[in-house]
């Protein structure tokens, strides 16, 4: 029989795991990991959104659509962040929940 490396620190396997357990456990609720994805999901949802709005406002500027093409944007783009209050609302999630702090990096959002 070998021994196992908790038999040679004389510690029982059992008490060690239950101590680190404790230490390192992360409380995962069915709730908390489904708004934690969705809050994820909606970043990322974000940013291009943030990204397809400029592209379109640089767009509109240097005069490359029609009207039709402008209206069509103008309207994809406010239906996407009508979704995008009612999928925060749902989830009880505020604008800047959803902006990432980088760290030395700063926000991954730039403020509006």
């Amino acid at each position: 029989m070998t021994a196992t490396p908790d038999d040679r620190h004389g510690e029982p396997h059992e008490s060690r795991r239950e101590g680190r357990g404790r230490r390192n456990r992360l409380d995962l609720e069915p709730d908390t990991v489904e708004r934690d994805l969705v809050k994820l999901v909606l970043t990322v949802v974000e940013l291009l959104r943030q990204l397809m709005e400029r592209q379109a406002v640089r767009r509109f500027d240097e005069g490359d659509l029609t009207e039709e093409q402008e209206e069509r944007i103008g309207l994809t783009l406010m239906l996407l962040e009508e979704r995008m209050t009612e999928l925060r609302d749902r989830y009880g999630l505020r604008p800047e929940d959803l902006n990432l702090d980088l760290g030395p990096l700063g926000p991954l959002l730039p403020r509006d």
